[in-house]
């Protein structure tokens, strides 16, 4: 996040410092004091200056809908709540959560991406590199969290692998194209050469996480992938798969609005690292940490 001195931001607005210091003490630009000394982040002037251009009707620019969209997350449900931002979150996907981000729908998108080929690959690191319509964007870390085969009580078919599924003709409650657990399962498969038509698919698809738990405890599926948490406020066994990056990404521009700002000082709380060791399968240490800025 780059960060001008009262001289560069002056600089930047084409005015004087004094004039700077004016507005400063007038509360009409974006500042914070760190040390003594103001600072100016870079996007929230170009934010502070695109709000107060005059433009032609239907060329007004609208602020992203107050939502988180993307990849569906207990621990991040009950923050969104707990903290008071008065964010909402819309649950369809990773790939479909990043679309709508993209298209300004959202003020933030939750991610966990999955390469086909690298297991030890940081799959969203990757996609915020390769992607033209991620410019000032910032990506922060929620959480790693553990998924796995979600089974069962007792796992009675005695699931332990992708190659356990395959072979004992389970039947597998899928998610949509372009979820992340979606993804994940593409991945093991395709790291084990096996075609995609060789699954038992359970279908219909489940949404989320919870859906699948709920496949499982009425019987129309055998297995599917979710996370730990999900299978603990289930009561289903769980066959642990990979600890993966879960993030939040949003616009530069956006990271100091009041509402992200309550949500990422939340992610320091101890009210969350203590909900997040009641539910199970979180790992915190980079809970509202810069994992990439583009």
């Amino acid at each position: 996040m780059q960060l001008f001195t009262t001289a560069e931001a002056a600089s930047y607005l084409r005015l004087k410092e004094r004039k700077i210091y004016e507005m400063v003490a007038e509360g009409t630009v974006p500042c914070t004091k760190v040390t003594g000394r103001w600072l100016f982040p870079k996007a929230e002037l170009d934010h502070w200056l695109a709000s107060s251009v005059t433009r032609p009707a239907g060329l007004t620019r609208q602020d992203a809908a107050p939502i988180v969209g993307g990849s569906h997350d207990p621990l991040l449900e009950w923050a969104l709540r707990e903290s008071g931002c008065g964010l909402a979150t819309l649950a369809v996907g990773s790939e479909a959560g990043l679309a709508r981000f993209s298209a300004g729908e959202t003020i933030a998108a939750a991610m966990h991406l999955h390469a086909l080929e690298d297991a030890s690959a940081d799959a969203n690191v990757a996609a915020m590199a390769g992607r033209s319509d991620m410019q000032d964007a910032v990506m922060i870390g929620f959480c790693r969290r553990e998924q796995g085969f979600l089974l069962a009580p007792g796992n009675p078919l005695k699931l332990a692998s992708i190659d356990d599924v395959i072979a004992k003709r389970a039947r597998i409650a899928m998610r949509p194209q372009g979820a992340g657990a979606q993804l994940l399962l593409l991945a093991l498969l395709h790291r084990a050469k096996i075609p995609l038509d060789k699954l038992a698919s359970a279908g219909p698809v489940c949404p989320t996480g919870p859906d699948i738990a709920q496949a499982i405890r009425a019987g129309r599926a055998d297995t599917g992938i979710a996370t730990r948490s999900v299978a603990n406020s289930a009561g289903l066994d769980f066959v642990s798969i990979v600890w993966e990056p879960f993030d939040l990404v949003m616009r530069q521009r956006d990271y100091f609005r009041p509402a992200l700002q309550a949500l990422l000082k939340f992610l320091r709380s101890d009210e969350l690292s203590a909900r997040a060791q009641e539910m199970g399968g979180y790992d915190l240490r980079d809970a509202g940490s810069v994992r990439f800025i583009v």
